[in-house]
This record gives C-alpha cells, sequence and structure tokens, in this order.
C-alpha cells in the first residue's frame, strides 16, 4: 500500500508533515491551525488516513490535507 500526501509525494512512518487547511478536530473546540507541522506520523491500515500526535492528543488526520515536509 502507498500512502501520498495531497501533492502526490509518498508518506512514511515517522515524516513530519504541514497542514494545507485548518481543521476542526470533532468532539473538541481544538481547531488545527493550517501551517501546522505535525511530527512523526504513523501509518494506518488505510491508505487515506494517518495516526499522529498534536498537542497531546492522538490524532487520525486525511492524507488530503497533508503536505511532506
Amino acid at each position: 500500500m502507498e500512502v501520498k500526501d495531497s501533492n502526490g509525494n509518498v508518506l512514511n512512518d515517522g515524516d513530519s508533515v504541514t497542514l494545507i487547511k485548518d481543521l476542526k478536530v470533532k468532539g473538541s473546540s481544538l481547531t488545527l491551525k493550517r501551517g501546522t507541522v505535525v511530527k512523526k506520523i504513523r501509518l494506518t491500515d488505510s491508505e487515506d488516513e494517518v495516526d499522529c500526535r498534536v498537542n497531546g492528543s492522538s490524532i487520525v488526520l486525511r492524507t488530503e490535507f497533508l503536505k511532506k515536509v
């Protein structure tokens, strides 16, 4: 399975990515701002999602909103 970011770059475990859009987190008042750098992502069973930690919270992000650093 090949996981790609919004620009078509291949993502691997441990990569750093940047958010390309402001995202509201469901079930929380937290909003992730565009340009936020997320380090040490983990790939999931789905090629459209990655698991990561942002501000101490474990969050699953869609790859369509990520850009590899």
